[in-house]
């Protein structure tokens, strides 16, 4: 017996944003998104399709956390710099 099973859309794998924020904004954070993008495809194309959700989300989370890192510490230093130069 067939069935006709569709397979769900592939979540985005969030790489670009992930490699931008590891240049410019948190290194370790942003090395974490790389790894869970890079499993977004691998495990859509194997079939596992909750597993590349929860990568993808997992993704998300940490670029989103190495932007706000990277935004803190910019602001920190500005902040710094601007009470000790005056």
């Amino acid at each position: 017996m067939e069935t006709n099973q569709t397979k769900p859309p592939m979540p985005s794998n969030h790489l670009a944003l992930a490699i931008f924020t590891t240049i410019l904004c948190c290194l370790p954070a942003g090395i974490v998104s790389i790894v869970y993008a890079s499993q977004v495809n691998t495990k859509y194309n194997a079939g596992d399709y909750e597993g590349a959700e929860r990568a993808s989300k997992n993704a998300k989370t940490w670029w989103i956390v190495a932007l706000i890192v990277g935004l803190v510490i910019v602001v920190a230093s500005t902040l710094i710099d601007f009470c000790i130069c005056g």
